[in-house]
């Protein structure tokens, strides 16, 4: 096993150990429910019943990270909005063909592509004029690309992303990402072009931050930790421009040690904070013990 490999492995570890104070209270119902369904509507999501209330008028979207898919990246986050009375909404985007489970690989332009469609389904169900998009990874990163170019600005109140690759990584670290799911390596041994589009330097990035990192009337959110392994520095996540709020995780809680997956998956903190900047208006401070 090559040093690296060893060392990260060692490190998820430990973030389960120590990281278990700032886990999501839900954390521990979701696995137990994961295991007796796979579908993410016996959890309250993805129903197309849903309609938005008056508190929380806009459905949320939740757009999975590079490997990811709709149900695993969202087993704490999705109950945790939905018991706070949000209609929810997860989709799978840039799948290869035969590559089952394992997604976010294909073109970054085609996937915001898909996320089009799938606010636009969204929208038609739940009749609300705009939608909330909340991402992790790539999932914070890509529907940049949707609301610049393909007139999402129009249909999206907010942009809240979990530790994005806004401006890009190195392949390096997107490899990191591998300890993590088993069985994908050989998959960097295949045209992975959602992997090229996320390196630093990219011409999809250079097109994608042209002019600017940010669209007028989306209200933006990164929420970053110093800890990410894979988008480094982790301040290259963070944006510039009106209504951005860039956060840094360790601000909140100093001991909190979530890395790059752990705070999209798992950190309670973090998804205080994202509760936060869907309703910024009944906000509350994110401690240690949010």
């Amino acid at each position: 096993m090559l040093p690296w490999r060893r060392a990260l492995r060692a490190l998820a570890a430990a973030l389960l150990v120590t990281g278990a104070a700032t886990l999501t209270p839900a954390a521990t119902a979701a696995a137990d429910t994961a295991q007796a369904s796979t579908t993410s509507t016996s959890r309250g999501w993805n129903d197309y019943d849903c309609k938005p209330s008056a508190a929380h008028p806009r459905p949320v979207v939740l757009v999975h990270g590079t490997f990811g898919n709709s149900v695993d990246n969202w087993l704490v986050l999705a109950p945790y909005l939905v018991k706070r009375g949000y209609c929810v909404y997860s989709l799978d985007y840039g799948q290869l063909p035969g590559v089952p489970f394992f997604n976010g690989l294909g073109p970054i332009d085609k996937s915001a592509e898909q996320l089009d469609a799938f606010v636009d389904k969204v929208l038609a169900s739940t009749g609300a004029k705009k939608a909330d998009l909340v991402g992790h990874s790539q999932g914070g990163m890509m529907p940049r690309q949707y609301l610049k170019f393909l007139g999402g600005a129009a249909k999206v109140n907010a942009l809240i992303g979990l530790a994005p690759d806004n401006h890009g990584t190195t392949l390096l670290g997107l490899t990191k990402l591998l300890p993590y799911f088993p069985g994908i390596e050989d998959l960097l041994t295949t045209k992975t072009p959602g992997l090229a589009d996320q390196i630093a330097g990219s011409p999809f990035l250079t097109k994608l931050n042209e002019g600017g990192d940010t669209v007028p009337g989306v209200r933006y959110t990164v929420i970053a930790t110093k800890y990410d392994e894979v988008v480094t520095p982790y301040r290259t996540q963070f944006l510039n421009g009106p209504n951005v709020h860039n956060v840094t995780l360790q601000d909140l809680c100093p001991v909190d040690l979530s890395e790059h997956v752990a705070i999209g998956i798992l950190d309670r903190v973090a998804h205080h904070e994202v509760a936060n900047a869907l309703d910024p208006e009944h906000a509350t401070p994110s401690t240690c013990l949010s």
